[in-house]
C-alpha cells in the first residue's frame, strides 16, 4: 500500500455546494473581474499539520480540477495523485489523517485554455504558502514543498528595533556578499551560519566594530535564483525574447520573489548551485536563518528584510501564473502580463486573496522569523488598502516595527504619501543633493554643486530631516531614510572616482589595488560625505563597503562578459568577486573605514545628532552657499536628556578654505578632516574655527 493511502477524509460538509467550473471557459473579462471581486476565505491556506492530521488548501478560484501531488522524497519523479475538492470561494481541499512531516508535495491544475491563459496540467508547482521549498537548479526552478516542523527554542529573543527610528543606522547588505570572499576568514563562506561565526574578519564581528544597530538584508524570500540561458535562441522568455542581455544567466540579489513565505535555501548548509541539483532537501534554511536573526539580536543588531511584492519571479514555474494568472496578475486587453515593474509582470496587489497572501506574509516573517522591520521594493505599486492594512497588522505584532518604501515603482513618486501613514521611505532627494544623480554631469554638494534645482536651502533641509515645513518632503524627520548609497546603481565610491575624473565606465581596470586606494581628493570626498550623512536628523543608511569606499570592478569567470575590469553600476546578476566584499580593500582604505566607525560611535553616544528637536538645530551664518554650519543646542533639546551642544560644520566648496565664527563659548574639536579625535585627546577653540577645501568639522562644547 502507498504510503500516502492512509485514512484520507474530504471535509465535505464544509465546502458547501459543489459546482461545475467549465463555465469558465468562456467568461468575457467583465464577468471574470466580477467573479474575482465575489471571492474571499478566510481558510487557513496551505499545509498545517495538527493532532487531527495535514490539511491541504489551495486558492485557485477558476480552476476546473486541483490535484495534490504527495512525494515520498524530494527526488521523486511521480507522486501520489489525489483530487482535492472545491468550496464555493475559490479554495481547493485535502485532509489526511496522519502527520506528513518530511515529505513533500505540490499541486497540478486544470483549468480555462482562451487566449492568455497559463493554466498547465502537466507542470507541477510548489504550494505560495510554503514554508520551505525544495527547487531544482535549472531556469523552470521546479519545487516541491517541503513539509517541516518549525518549531524553534528562541531563548526569549524578541523584536529589539528601537522606539525611536531616528537612532538607527542601517547597514544594507547581501548575505553572501558579507562572508562569501576568502577574505572574510569565515568557514563557512557565504551562509546564514557563516555570517554567525564570531572573531572572523568579515561577517558578524566585523558588523559588531562597525557599529551599526540594524541590517538590512536584500531579498531572503525563496527567489528564481537562475535565469534563461544566454544566447540560447531555443529558449525564450515570456516576452519571447532571447536572453541577450545576461552573460551569467542568474539572479543575485533576490529581486524575483518564487515564494513569499520561504527563507532562500542557497544560503543554507545544503544549499548548492550546481546545475539541475536540488537545493535546500532538508529545509535547513528555517532553522539556519532563525539562528542568524537570534544571533544578531544578541549583538544589539536589528533585522530589517527587503521584500518584493510588486512582482514575482520571471522566468520559473511561479506558482500565481499557474494557479490563476487574470486574478494574481495585471493583464493587458490581449491578456499579456502587465510590466510597469520593469521586471516581467505586476502584481495585483488589490486582489483580495493576494493582499491576505501580502499581509499574512508579513506577520509570518515577524512571528516566526523575529523579523524587526521591513522595506518595500517598488512600493508605489502597492494598493493603498493593502499599505494601510499591512500597518494596521504589522503594529499589533510590534509597535515599533518599521516600514520602508522604496517610494517609487509603475511610474509612480509618493514619498509624502508614505510620510502621511507613518511609513519612512529612501529619501532620494537627500541623495541625489548631497552627493548627486550621475556622477558625469549633475554631481552634487560634496562636489561643490548643486544637483537640479537644489539649493543651500535645500541643502540645509536635509540637515533637519526633509520636512514640508521647510519645503521638503516629510511630516517627521523618522520618515526620512537618509542615505547615499544602496545596492542599485554605482558604489558611492565609483561615483567619486568616476566624478572626480580617476576612471569611467568604459575603463579597464588594470591595477585593482591602485584602483581602488583612494587619492586625497576622494578620501575628502568620502569623509565629507559621510560626516553629512552621519550628522542629519533622522534614520540612516549606509550600503555594504560603503564604509571603505568599495569599488564594483567586474572579476573574471567563465561568464563571457565583455566588460570585465570595469567598474559595474547593476551587479544584480553576479554572484562573484563583483559584489563579494574584500576585507583586504577595507584595509587600502583603513583610515577612511576608521572615520566611519569614529562617526558612528559618535552619533550613537550622542542623541542629539540624529533626534534633535526642530528648535535645537541652529543655523549658522556663513557666505559661502557650499558651507552648511549649524549648532545642536541641548538647552533645546531637554525631551532627549542632552548634555552637551555641538558644532557641525560642511565645506562643500572643492577650492577654498573657510573660517566660521563660533558662538561664544569654549569648543573641543572631537573630529576634523583627518580623523574623528579620540577622548583622550582635546583640541579646544573658542572664537573661530578653520576647515580647509572639501572637509567637515565637529565640536562639542565644554561649557
Amino acid at each position: 500500500m502507498s504510503p500516502f493511502k492512509v485514512i484520507s477524509i474530504l471535509i465535505m460538509t464544509t465546502l458547501g455546494t459543489i459546482k461545475s467550473f467549465s463555465q469558465y471557459d468562456t467568461l468575457n473579462p467583465a464577468s471574470r473581474e466580477k467573479l474575482f471581486d465575489t471571492l474571499y476565505s478566510s481558510k487557513e491556506l496551505g499545509c498545517t499539520v495538527k493532532k487531527e492530521g495535514t490539511t491541504f488548501r489551495l486558492f485557485a478560484p477558476r480552476a476546473s480540477q486541483v490535484w495534490l501531488v504527495l512525494f515520498e522524497n524530494y527526488d521523486d519523479e511521480k507522486g501520489e495523485e489525489i483530487k482535492m475538492v472545491r468550496d464555493d470561494n475559490g479554495v481547493w481541499e485535502y485532509m489526511s489523517l496522519g502527520r506528513l512531516y518530511g515529505k513533500c508535495y505540490g499541486y497540478r491544475l486544470e483549468g480555462p485554455a482562451g487566449i492568455g491563459e497559463y493554466f498547465d496540467s502537466t507542470v507541477i508547482i510548489g504550494d505560495p504558502y510554503s514554508k520551505a521549498v525544495v527547487t531544482k537548479n535549472n531556469y523552470h526552478h521546479p519545487a516541491k514543498t517541503l513539509i517541516l516542523d518549525t518549531k524553534y527554542n528562541w531563548d526569549k529573543d524578541t523584536f529589539i528595533i528601537p522606539a525611536n527610528h531616528n537612532e538607527l543606522i542601517i547597514y544594507e547588505c547581501h548575505v553572501r556578499d558579507l562572508t562569501a570572499h576568502p577574505s572574510s576568514e569565515v568557514d563557512a563562506r557565504g551562509t546564514y551560519i557563516g555570517l554567525t561565526e564570531k572573531g572572523k574578519t568579515g561577517g558578524l564581528s566585523y558588523l559588531k566594530k562597525l557599529g551599526v544597530n540594524a541590517v538590512e538584508f536584500l531579498p531572503l524570500h525563496k527567489f528564481g535564483n537562475i535565469e534563461i540561458p544566454y544566447n540560447d535562441s531555443s529558449v525564450v522568455s515570456d516576452e519571447g525574447k532571447i536572453n541577450t542581455w545576461n552573460p551569467y544567466a542568474r539572479n543575485h540579489w533576490g529581486y524575483m520573489t518564487s515564494y513569499f513565505f520561504a527563507p532562500e535555501t542557497y544560503y543554507a548548509s545544503d544549499g548548492t548551485m550546481m546545475p539541475d541539483e536540488y537545493n535546500g532537501i532538508g529545509g535547513r534554511a528555517v532553522k539556519e536563518l532563525k539562528d542568524l536573526v537570534k544571533a544578531l539580536h544578541r549583538e544589539g543588531i536589528a533585522v530589517i528584510m527587503d521584500v518584493v511584492y510588486n512582482h514575482v519571479s520571471q522566468y520559473d514555474y511561479n506558482p500565481f501564473k499557474y494557479i490563476d494568472k487574470f486574478y494574481y496578475f495585471h493583464t493587458d486587453s490581449a491578456g499579456n502580463f502587465m510590466k510597469a515593474s520593469g521586471c516581467g509582470n505586476d502584481f495585483y496587489t488589490s486582489r483580495l486573496m493576494a493582499r491576505r497572501l501580502i499581509v499574512e506574509s508579513i506577520k509570518y516573517w515577524m512571528k516566526e522569523y523575529h523579523i524587526d522591520g521591513f522595506r518595500f521594493d517598488l512600493a508605489a505599486m502597492i494598493d493603498d488598502e493593502t499599505l494601510n492594512e499591512i500597518t494596521r497588522e504589522a503594529k499589533k505584532i510590534n509597535p515599533n516595527v518599521i516600514l520602508i518604501a522604496e517610494p517609487w515603482g509603475g511610474g509612480k513618486y509618493d514619498p509624502q504619501g508614505f510620510s502621511d501613514i507613518g511609513w519612512v521611505s529612501w529619501n532620494d532627494k537627500f541623495r541625489n543633493g548631497v552627493k548627486g544623480q550621475n556622477p558625469y554631469n549633475d554631481a552634487g554638494f560634496i562636489f561643490g554643486r548643486f544637483q537640479d534645482k537644489i539649493t543651500k536651502k535645500s541643502v540645509m533641509s536635509f540637515i533637519t530631516g526633509t520636512l514640508r515645513e521647510d519645503g521638503g518632503i516629510y511630516l517627521k524627520k523618522e520618515h526620512s531614510m537618509n542615505y547615499l548609497e544602496s545596492h542599485d546603481d554605482h558604489t558611492m565610491g565609483d561615483f567619486i572616482r568616476i566624478a572626480t575624473g580617476a576612471v569611467t565606465e568604459s575603463t579597464q581596470v588594470i591595477d585593482k589595488e591602485k584602483h581602488i586606494t583612494l587619492t586625497p581628493i576622494q578620501l575628502a570626498i568620502n569623509k565629507l560625505a559621510a560626516m553629512f550623512l552621519l550628522t542629519a536628523q533622522g534614520p540612516v543608511m549606509i550600503h555594504e563597503g560603503q564604509e571603505f569606499a568599495r569599488s564594483k570592478v567586474i572579476a573574471p569567470t567563465r561568464a563571457p562578459d565583455p566588460r570585465i575590469g570595469m567598474i559595474d553600476r547593476n551587479s544584480y546578476e553576479k554572484d562573484n568577486e563583483t559584489n563579494y566584499l574584500n576585507y583586504m580593500h577595507r584595509e587600502l582604505n583603513r583610515e577612511l573605514f576608521d572615520y566611519y566607525i569614529g562617526l558612528i560611535e559618535v552619533r550613537n553616544q550622542y542623541p542629539i545628532f540624529s533626534s534633535a528637536p526642530k528648535e535645537a538645530v541652529e543655523f549658522l551664518k556663513t557666505d559661502d552657499d557650499f558651507v552648511v554650519a549649524f549648532k545642536l543646542d541641548a538647552k533645546k533639546a531637554k525631551s532627549i536628556s542632552a548634555k552637551n551642544s555641538f558644532i557641525v560644520i560642511l565645506n562643500g566648496n572643492p577650492t577654498k578654505g573657510v573660517e566660521v565664527i563660533l558662538p561664544k563659548g569654549i569648543w573641543k574639536i572631537i573630529a576634523d578632516d583627518k580623523k574623528v579625535t579620540s577622548k583622550k585627546q582635546i583640541i579646544v577653540i573658542s572664537k573661530t574655527a578653520p576647515l580647509p577645501p572639501t572637509s567637515g568639522m565637529i565640536l562639542m562644547s565644554l561649557d
